[in-house]
């Protein structure tokens, strides 16, 4: 991940039960069934194996540069890579390793790689109906595979992003994305209502700023305690806090990191930390704030809307944050601890 920020888009497939069950029983498409893999996003340039390197654009200047940054995220493989999801299929609520490794243009396992915010690599995994959030540091082995423990609440259809830069001089950032399913009874959830307020582990974080389409926007996040604000934010993957935009329906992915970051001499340790990010186009996003205090990370969640659009349904409450219980990584040969595993 970067300081600039990076739009990832691909198209929704969830599957609909009506009421039975996710990926067990019959009734249901076959291709979520126990012991079929979700299908690829063929219409969106995935393959079975590694491609040809394609050129791509560099971002536009700042942090709010897309207009020449191709969607990433939707593809399995892009720029000859491959991300190769061998846990393709999970039981919701039940505690299980997810293992992936990331392939070169010849197939051969990627074991080198540029650490940027501390990491070789970044794990996003965010359900389809954007209640579920998790923002993952897995740990790598020393043949190239990765693996993080994860345990998701809900049966659904969910989206892996493994967001890298290969090592190498001039080698560019790359997300690839791949699809996760969790067996159990699915019960869809609606998207919650846009609230600039989102309150998470006894903190509140309020929202200040709008997204714009096309057009670079400040968000300003304020954190505060029991009323008071929290201006001593402890460092999180070398800034004060983090923040990922998925936009509903397709999840279209934005990472952006913040305006300044610790021991520059100008940005404070909160309670406000500043974002400067674009939306790719008007609709409904959902934004996950991850900051850290009191040696504990937290998660705030918010539901925005860009530009007009058109009135949403009826929306459930704000869902009540939920994280990890610190164990979805252990040490691995990257040198990183792996604890910060956290969700929503």
């Amino acid at each position: 991940m970067h300081t600039g920020l990076r739009i990832t888009a691909f198209a929704a497939a969830l599957a609909a039960t009506f009421g039975t069950a996710y990926g067990v029983g019959t009734g249901v498409d076959p291709l979520v069934a126990d012991g079929a893999a979700p299908a690829p996003h063929d219409e969106h340039g995935a393959s079975d194996g590694p491609r040809e390197p394609t050129p791509r654009p560099k971002e536009g200047g700042g942090h709010g540069g897309h207009e020449s940054t191709p969607p990433g995220g939707l593809q399995i493989s892009e720029g000859g890579y491959t991300l190769d999801l061998a846990t393709s299929r999970v039981t919701a609520g039940r505690r299980t390793e997810l293992r992936f490794t990331v392939r070169d243009a010849s197939g051969a396992a990627v074991t080198a790689y540029q650490r940027e915010h501390d990491k070789e690599l970044h794990l996003v995994l965010a359900s389809r109906d954007l209640v579920t959030y998790r923002h993952l540091h897995p740990t790598r082995a020393a043949d190239g595979t990765w693996s993080t423990p994860v345990d998701l609440p809900a049966a659904g259809g969910y989206r892996v992003f493994a967001d890298f830069t290969p090592a190498g001089e001039g080698a560019e950032n790359l997300t690839l994305g791949a699809d996760l399913a969790a067996s159990g009874r699915y019960e869809p959830a609606r998207l919650p209502a846009p609230d600039g307020t989102a309150r998470t582990d006894g903190y509140e974080v309020e929202l200040d700023g709008s997204l714009r389409p096309g057009k670079a926007s400040e968000l300003k996040l304020k954190v505060s305690r029991d009323g008071r604000p929290v201006g001593d934010l402890q460092p999180y993957l070398g800034a004060y806090g983090h923040l990922v935009a998925l936009r509903s329906g397709d999840l279209a992915y934005l990472h952006v990191h913040p305006n300044g970051e610790p021991g520059d001499g100008t940005t404070r340790p909160g309670p406000e930390v500043s974002f400067t990010a674009t939306a790719p186009s008007a609709g409904t996003y959902r934004l996950f704030l991850d900051f850290r205090h009191g040696g504990e990370v937290h998660t705030a969640a918010f539901t925005v809307r860009a530009g007009s659009v058109p009135d949403a349904p009826e929306t459930a409450p704000a869902a009540t944050p939920e994280h990890t219980d610190g164990t979805d990584g252990t040490d691995g040969t990257d040198g990183t601890d792996g604890t910060d595993g956290h969700g929503h």
